[in-house]
């Protein structure tokens, strides 16, 4: 493909990995959002023909309110982009309304458009260690979720992002989902001690009850939207709708995913969970 690559939420933690990704590979790519090379803003439709005239793929990373989704899809098939990779989680048909509420509506934005599609569902991110959700608690020394003991198999965002160049530059995984996690499940409480051993010093995991870990976020000023968000992702954990290795970064790339341990000998010498 000759044509740019669009990449939104280029300055995120997936996007700007897929942006990476990409110039590695030596393909022009567009990387927008609010603060990138191309501004882009989901609220102000003047922003979206510099992500789609002209471009013959786009990355699409679903916006936390899902009300602009479907016009913005719209507007990518009447570019003429011909490729999407939409990003998002396993276990769709699980979801209900209690989680992925703009994921959902992304994709069935794009399964209802004309576009050459491919969905990238993925587990929970090692990075989130981090990066995000959980990387402030274990730098205080203690992760308390509500995970029932039931494994998962973190995905290396690394691995995500060598994914989804591949599917943004080929058809060979139009109109399917791709389910992409690490190669084996583990417990959170097994991730935080793996964690801790490299850090080279205590910090523990605590398994809290559903309403426990809510009254805690809560507590910690998160609003009840952002509360039942995170109860809702970790309900579906403690189901165990995602506690399945998948293959799709084998069959992607053709290699083995990065396991957890591999991915935390290789983050903690750079000394992100010192005290």
């Amino acid at each position: 493909m000759n044509a740019d690559i669009s990449v939104l939420a280029a300055s995120g933690k997936s996007g700007r990995r897929v942006v990476a990704a990409l110039r590695a590979a030596g393909h022009t790519v567009r990387a927008a959002s609010r603060t990138a090379e191309v501004h882009f803003d989901w609220q102000d439709p003047r922003t979206w023909p510099a992500v789609t005239d002209g471009a013959g793929a786009l990355y699409l990373v679903a916006p936390d309110d899902p009300a602009p989704v479907r016009q913005f899809v719209d507007r990518v098939q009447e570019a003429g982009v011909k490729r999407v990779v939409l990003l998002s989680g396993r276990a769709r048909e699980a979801w209900g309304d209690r989680f992925g509420h703009a994921m959902a509506a992304a994709e069935d934005a794009v399964r209802g458009s004309d576009l050459s599609w491919t969905i990238l569902a993925a587990n929970n991110f090692m990075q989130n260690f981090t990066e995000d959700l959980w990387y402030e608690p274990l730098l205080a020394g203690r992760l308390a979720l509500p995970t029932g003991g039931v494994p998962e198999p973190l995905v290396d965002l690394d691995d995500v992002a060598a994914v989804a160049a591949r599917l943004l530059t080929s058809d060979e995984y139009a109109g399917r989902t791709v389910e992409v996690s690490g190669p084996a499940a583990l417990t959170y409480a097994e991730a935080v001690a793996t964690i801790a051993a490299a850090a080279g010093r205590p910090i523990r995991f605590e398994e809290l009850t559903p309403a426990a870990y809510a009254d805690e976020l809560r507590a910690a000023g998160l609003e009840e939207e952002w509360v039942a968000l995170l109860g809702g992702l970790l309900g579906l954990m403690r189901e165990g709708h995602v506690a399945a290795p998948t293959s799709g970064v084998e069959d992607v790339l053709g290699r083995p995913p990065r396991s957890f341990a591999e991915w935390v000998a290789h983050v903690a010498p750079t000394g992100v969970w010192a005290s």
